[in-house]
């Protein structure tokens, strides 16, 4: 159903009754329009399968900035930024990395991190992609910089056609433009 639509999955997680889903475009945006149409679809989808046996709250959203990273080219597409790695499987007798991603050579996601014998090169090292928990983009003004680039030009918004009168917040909290 993703792909018919445009979409491709990130990440479907379960919390308490928070029911998250994380999709994005090829080109890896993902509207406000697009969360929309997409919670449209799937949350029938949902209640028809009857996945979660109990009442659930459906959270549509993009991967944001901060991104998980969960296939092989989203480390390559972002390789030179920082992230954080949580191993399922320890490597050299540690679960957490962080450092620049330098991409993925042979099944393994290489990154640069600090030097644990204090030297100030840093190390390459080399995790298996497999026996990766969770990994996520490090939130930095390097990175806001380059996703800022990587966004279509009609993407880029600075709020300035919004105006009070226009939209309000109706009693159940929600957008209404008027």
């Amino acid at each position: 159903m993703l792909d018919s639509m445009g979409f491709r999955l990130v990440r479907v997680k379960l919390t308490g009754t928070t029911l998250q889903i994380m999709a994005e475009r090829p080109d890896g945006t993902f509207s406000i329009d697009d969360c929309e149409k997409f919670s449209r679809a799937i949350s029938p989808m949902l209640d028809v399968a009857d996945i979660v046996s109990t009442r659930y709250q459906l959270e549509i959203s993009s991967p944001g900035i901060d991104r998980p990273l969960v296939r092989h080219e989203d480390f390559e597409r972002w390789a030179g930024h920082e992230a954080k790695i949580e191993m399922a499987v320890p490597v050299a007798g540690r679960k957490r990395f962080k450092g620049h991603l330098e991409g993925v050579t042979d099944g393994e996601v290489r990154l640069f991190i600090e030097d644990p014998e204090g030297r100030k090169e840093p190390l390459l090292i080399g995790l298996p992609f497999a026996d990766i928990g969770e990994a996520k983009l490090t939130l930095t003004d390097e990175l806001i910089e380059a996703a800022r680039a990587k966004l279509p030009a009609k993407a880029l918004a600075d709020g300035s056609e919004w105006t009070e009168e226009t939209t309000e917040i109706s009693e159940n909290g929600r957008l209404e433009n008027g």
